[in-house]
């Protein structure tokens, strides 16, 4: 008879952990993991991966922005406050949806279609993009849903669209909200809501968000973080 090592025959389920209480046998669920993929407003030194560009960290000057601490970013809090775990925050500054960047320079190597694929295996994916679409005046392109050429994701309606595609493909049953930057043009919030509702994917519209040199402040990251929870623990 084969004997199986102790650590394989008394292996406890992964996902959920058996409690008792008051007499009674009841399944306490493990807590959901939460990926980012992002820009700048979701960067901070140390948390995203080694050699991406960020805006925020504990040395950032003053005149640049308030936020100094991990804990102060908008995805910590969410994570914090909703009881979650942090996954991947896989977030690059001045990054793109599109492969079009500023000055009509190449961002492939770091735009959100690229990183996509690099969200690890979480349960609630939150991406928030199109500021630097709107920011660079990336081409808009035509709304298109499949049979994309290389050249189509240079342009920004034809890669948000392959964008959500590539997230619904790796990540089935995974719940996925699409966080929307305030004062960006009409054009560019009309497009990501109409492809977010083609892939079934809810929009989390923000408003009233206090910035410095275009990106939130502490007081701004807890109103976005208020925002998204407001949605996600519906």
């Amino acid at each position: 008879r084969l004997l199986l090592p102790a650590i394989i025959r008394n292996r406890k389920p992964p996902l959920r952990l058996l409690t008792k209480t008051a007499g009674s046998i009841r399944m306490a669920q493990v807590k959901q993991t939460v990926a980012v993929l992002g820009d700048s407003y979701s960067t901070f030194e140390g948390f995203i991966p080694k050699g991406y560009a960020t805006w925020y960290s504990p040395t950032t000057p003053p005149e640049t922005t308030d936020v100094n601490k991990v804990e102060q970013t908008w995805w910590w809090q969410v994570i914090k406050e909703g009881g979650y775990k942090m996954g991947n925050i896989n977030s690059y500054s001045g990054a793109t949806i599109c492969n079009t960047g500023y000055r009509d320079e190449d961002y492939t190597d770091r735009s959100f279609i690229t990183r996509s694929s690099l969200l690890g295996n979480p349960d609630i994916i939150l991406i928030c993009g199109a500021t630097n679409d709107n920011w660079a005046d990336a081409p808009l392109g035509n709304y298109q849903y499949s049979d994309w050429k290389r050249a189509d994701l240079y342009c920004f309606r034809p890669a948000m669209a392959k964008l959500l595609s590539d997230i619904r493909q790796h990540y089935p049953n995974v719940e996925v909200y699409f966080i929307l930057n305030s004062e960006l043009k009409d054009v560019i919030n009309e497009s990501v809501k109409k492809i977010c509702n083609k892939y079934q994917v809810p929009v989390i519209a923000l408003h009233d968000i206090d910035k410095k040199n275009g990106h939130p402040t502490i007081k701004g990251m807890k109103s976005i973080a208020d925002q998204v929870l407001k949605v996600i623990k519906k």
